[in-house]
């Protein structure tokens, strides 16, 4: 008997795949009136239920038979680091017992959910933790969104205030995964979801030029980042093979129609490595790619991994980069390291979670 129960449990389906209609339909053949999807959604959705049994206002019979035939596949803090910063680390352990990072960063006012989108990922970035890992599967919605809920809740626990900001920037590459990050994102600002506005989230991407556009021609509300790192086809190839399939070439056309499209600016993400992408040579390759289409520029301290011989370059390198390109007006963000006291860098608090596991 106890083995038929564990095939069950494994065979029922997470509720939060169905739609809203798929679950009124549902409910009605069960001799249930339509208004009980309503509810049972905004416990799915809106408050975050992670069992049927905290749906107080629906009817204990009806509790019990979804029981029966679903299950909430809920996202649970496996463990968590508390960098002397203020940063929040957090291994997520997934329903099938898969590990992904998710990250708390606090500043000033700003509290920024960073979460991840697949398990693993398939791209090898040189300088990625995260690279150096196989791509295991996807990540559903729920599952990213279950991440921001975590997140949140530590939030509101260590800081008192709620996040503000998103970003798909963990593990993973969001467009490779672009039906269930859309959908995250849809559950995310919706009105019985968590009510974010769009503006607040930003999609970062290595550059896969035609889901670029097709963020354009869906209309995507959520920002646009594209993690690029070295402003020449040569140097890009070396760290992020995805560039051999999607050159800046590609990513200039895929850009400029994202633009057309929607009006709006996007942000590029550049880690100032030592020796590698750090000359004022660089810097105006970079500055002649940022005047393809208005955009602003994160400028990056990097997270050093064991895997990868890449490291900061030196504070003068550093600033000389950042006012050559602030003194010729572009608009520069510096954005120093955080949790360098933590296993910070993305993958690896998710390869010790699941080294111990």
């Amino acid at each position: 008997m106890t083995l038929i129960a564990d095939i069950n449990i494994l065979n029922r389906k997470d509720i939060r795949k169905l739609s809203l209609d798929d679950l009124k339909a549902w409910l009605v053949e069960q001799g249930e009136k339509p208004f009980r999807a309503k509810q049972v959604y905004e416990w799915l959705w809106k408050h975050s239920a992670q069992s049927f049994a905290e749906m107080n206002n629906v009817s204990l019979a009806l509790r019990e038979k979804l029981e029966q035939h679903f299950t909430i596949n809920a996202v649970q803090v496996a463990t968590q680091q508390l960098s002397s910063d203020g940063t929040i680390k957090s291994a997520f352990k997934l329903y099938d017992s898969n590990v992904v990072e998710g990250v708390l960063i606090p500043h000033d006012e700003r509290k920024t959910a960073c979460v991840s989108s697949q398990v693993g990922c398939s791209l090898t970035c040189k300088f990625c933790a995260t690279g150096y890992m196989d791509r295991v599967r996807n990540l559903d919605a729920a599952e990213i969104y279950d991440q921001v809920v975590r997140i949140n809740e530590q939030s509101l626990k260590q800081y008192g205030q709620p996040l503000t900001n998103i970003v798909y920037m963990g593990m993973g590459e969001p467009l490779l995964n672009y039906v269930n990050v859309m959908k995250s994102i849809e559950r995310i600002t919706a009105h019985d979801g968590l009510g974010m506005a769009a503006r607040r989230i930003t999609v970062s991407t290595a550059g896969i030029a035609k889901l670029i556009k097709k963020m354009a021609d869906d209309g995507v509300k959520a920002n646009l980042a594209l993690s690029l790192h070295a402003a020449n086809d040569e140097k890009r190839n070396q760290i992020m093979p995805i560039n051999e399939t999607n050159s800046l070439e590609a990513l200039t056309e895929a850009l400029k129609y994202y633009h057309q499209v929607t009006g709006r600016k996007v942000t590029y993400e550049y880690i100032v490595f030592n020796n590698f992408n750090d000359t004022l040579q660089d810097a105006e390759e970079l500055l002649q790619f940022s005047k393809i289409i208005p955009c602003k520029i994160n400028l990056i301290e990097y997270n050093p991994i064991e895997k990868a011989d890449y490291q900061n370059t030196d504070e003068d390198r550093w600033q000389d980069f950042i006012y050559y390109l602030a003194d010729r007006g572009v608009q520069v963000n510096v954005r120093r390291s955080r949790g360098k006291d933590i296993d910070a860098a993305c993958g690896q608090l998710a390869v010790k979670e699941k080294a111990t596991a």
